[in-house]
């Protein structure tokens, strides 16, 4: 047995970034006959009765109310939308381009955290951040590679990320893992059951078995990051996320013969080398 917990942490990162990458394949696989509302609905419902058995048995026994509730409130909001964007994105782009936008969020945590928790960036930081852009840039190629709608809900999800990101570091010491989990959850089923009638298209037991599975995913996926932070310090745990990218592209080529070019392997290796960077400095204090 593992006991150490800095190797137990980067490890359950590793296996709770491998489900979240599973999950975008399946909602990619699933965004071929479906529209996102459809599909983050039917996801959310099947994840509910797992959330709710995880807060079941965690310990300290079931509680589902907030303690900060306006900032649940604020969360909730960020999850739904950015939930049905992502979910658009992965319809309509390749797995890696989609990435190479996402990805971007550690950048987007750095910059929004300046007029939102009041920190501060150095020049080194500062040239990290755009030397990170530039990575989106060499992957995208703007104007060989034809933008769409897709590309700017990538970007939008992106924002959204790192919004909640930043949330969930005022909110993730006090609130206890089954909140943060179930009602995001919750709201997703109550929120786009509204545009139901408008998207429904008839699913099969086959349908249903892929949300099902996201539900699953997604919800384990959750639990372990939980976890993963609570036995390690970001810095160990954080820098697993990019092995999603590995994850989410492997599955991508073998289910949908998705192939990444050089210059697409070499936009994203500047992203994860300056996301690296920007975590490795987090570490150390800002010069005087």
């Amino acid at each position: 047995m593992i006991r150490n917990p800095s190797v137990q942490g980067a490890l359950l990162g590793l296996c709770s970034f491998g489900l979240y990458a599973l999950s975008d394949v399946t909602i990619k696989f699933m965004g071929q006959g479906l529209m996102a509302v459809q599909i983050i609905f039917t996801a959310a419902l099947c994840s509910l009765p797992f959330i709710l058995l995880q807060a079941a048995t965690s310990a300290g026994g079931f509680s589902m109310r907030p303690v900060l509730l306006k900032w649940t409130v604020v969360r909730i909001g960020l999850t739904v939308v950015n939930s049905v964007i992502v979910s658009y994105t992965f319809t309509k782009l390749p797995i890696a381009q989609a990435y190479a936008i996402f990805f971007c969020m550690p950048l987007m945590i750095t910059v929004l955290a300046v007029p939102l928790l009041g920190e501060r960036l150095d020049l080194a930081r500062v040239l990290a951040v755009v030397v990170g852009f530039s990575g989106v840039l060499i992957a995208l190629r703007p104007g060989s590679i034809p933008l769409q709608l897709a590309h700017l809900t990538a970007i939008m999800g992106a924002t959204l990320g790192a919004l909640n990101s930043l949330l969930l570091r005022k909110i993730g010491n006090k609130e206890r893992p089954s909140v943060i989990l179930l009602w995001p959850a919750l709201a997703q089923v109550l929120i786009l059951a509204i545009f139901l009638p408008w998207v429904w298209q008839p699913m099969g037991l086959f349908a249903w078995s892929l949300a099902l599975l996201i539900g699953v995913l997604s919800t384990c996926g959750g639990i372990l990051i939980i976890a993963a932070y609570s036995r390690a310090p970001a810095i160990v745990v954080a820098p697993m996320q990019y092995s999603q990218i590995l994850w989410g592209s492997l599955c991508a080529a073998l289910i949908f013969g998705e192939k990444m070019d050089a210059l697409m392997v070499l936009g994203i290796g500047v992203i994860i080398g300056a996301g690296l960077y920007l975590l490795w400095k987090s570490g150390q204090p800002l010069p005087s």
